[in-house]
């Protein structure tokens, strides 16, 4: 079977390698460049590959395209494959085709990575053979490849690769949230990212079972009517609710939201047969990923928080509602068609500045210039730092959640929250 990969990132060369691994004869193009240790790697598994073009020659006569979730499917050539015969699908759908294990799915606008952690936290501290990828990390083809063969998947997905899946059906598929979130891909259509959220319930049946928050009305909607085990759980009451198992002052995390993603994990964990105890016992010791509600240090007084995961107005909604005033907010970037709407009561009750650190801060400047808080634009990331931390005092917290995406300033959200952290550490020694 000829196999044509578009794109270079994890995701792709991830099913470059499976397709290699499963003997194809494989080409990889990009439109781009492709970093000079992924081209060290091709070679080594003498894979042939193009970049800064597409030759679609190669590319017209594939058995099978395997694209990058980056690329969406109404790009000119993606519709032009199509239009040939050709199929096109995502790494999620190709590795599914080669899976053989428990696979568990999650999927929302907010909260993915810290419900894939903590899930695959758990089932690691009850001994089972499990594995974290999908969009945390390692793709899964990448896993597919590895010498261990894992029995449990686990898996964060984003709308991006779910968009591309057609058979996939994950034995436990948890729906989190949706929130307005990349609507610049779906035409600034809501329901149309919905759309490509809820792909994960595709081909789901009585031997699944479907996790969601049943206080979402268009997740409640949609899975209301499926004749597919499924257990609803209401962020509202979540905290009510887990404090009846555990004490929630000794536990490693805080704010509602992880108090649902905490009920979420228990509900997974006796799903696979174990008592909900056992994960209690592993949410003891759960270890926080870094750039989502993370404390930095605590600098004369003021608290620096690291939230650079917050790349949409409904994370940084509970970013706020977990913090104590007043706050320094730290918000911009590259924005994705926020409605700031939503935050306004808490950035009125607990905001005491705005600093906007971005190329193009206008939207949030707009937005906010009536409600009496003193702003200050900052067009780099070092002079928002430097503002910030002029204006703290003792009792402060300054919070950098951007309710963005980073690539105006930035590689990725990573790349901004590690140069969050630096900067602080600084203050700590200068």
């Amino acid at each position: 079977m000829d196999v044509v990969v578009l794109g270079s990132g994890e995701s792709a060369i991830g099913a470059a390698l499976l397709a290699h691994h499963n003997a194809h004869t494989v080409f990889v193009s990009d439109s781009g460049h492709i970093r000079p240790e992924t081209q060290t790697l091709l070679n080594e598994h003498n894979i042939r590959f193009e970049e800064s073009g597409h030759n679609i020659d190669i590319i017209g006569k594939a058995d099978l395209v395997i694209k990058s979730p980056g690329i969406p499917r109404s790009s000119t050539l993606i519709v032009d494959l199509v239009t040939r015969g050709v199929e096109v699908i995502g790494e999620i759908e190709y590795g599914y085709r080669h899976l053989d294990g428990y696979c568990i799915a999650i999927t929302g606008s907010n909260g993915k990575s810290t419900v894939t952690n903590m899930i695959y936290q758990c089932l690691k501290h009850a001994g089972l053979n499990v594995c974290i990828g999908g969009n945390f990390g390692t793709s899964l083809c990448r896993l597919l490849t590895q010498q261990t063969q894992y029995d449990y998947f686990v898996l964060e997905l984003s709308s991006f690769q779910l968009e591309d899946c057609v058979d996939f059906t994950p034995d436990v598929s948890v729906l989190l949230n949706i929130t307005p979130d990349h609507l610049d891909r779906y035409e600034y259509d809501i329901e149309k990212y919905a759309e490509a959220k809820f792909r994960i319930l595709s081909h789901q049946g009585e031997d699944h079972l479907i996790i969601y928050n049943k206080d979402d009305h268009r997740i409640a909607t949609r899975c209301k009517d499926l004749r597919v085990p499924r257990i609803g759980i209401s962020m509202e009451q979540s905290s009510t609710q887990l404090a009846q198992f555990v004490d929630l002052d000794e536990l490693p995390f805080s704010g509602v939201h992880n108090h649902f993603n905490a009920l979420v994990v228990r509900e997974v964990v006796n799903h696979l047969g174990f008592p909900k105890e056992e994960a209690d016992g592993a949410l003891m010791q759960y270890q926080a990923l870094p750039h989502r509600m993370e404390i930095i240090a605590r600098v004369n007084g003021v608290t620096y928080i690291n939230d650079s995961k917050a790349t949409n107005t409904d994370a940084v909604y509970y970013a706020l509602g977990g913090v104590e005033k007043p706050v320094i907010w730290i918000v911009g970037g590259t924005d994705k068609g926020n409605d700031y709407t939503a935050l306004d009561d808490l950035v009125r009750s607990k905001v005491s500045h705005i600093i906007c650190m971005g190329l193009d801060n206008q939207a949030i400047i707009h937005h906010y210039s009536d409600f009496g808080i003193p702003l200050r634009d900052c067009s780099t990331f070092a002079s928002a730092i430097e503002a910030a931390s002029g204006i703290a005092r003792e009792g402060d917290t300054v919070l950098l959640s951007p309710a963005c995406a980073s690539f105006d300033l930035f590689d990725n959200y990573i790349h901004r929250g590690n140069m969050f952290r630096d900067a602080v550490y600084k203050l700590i020694y200068k």
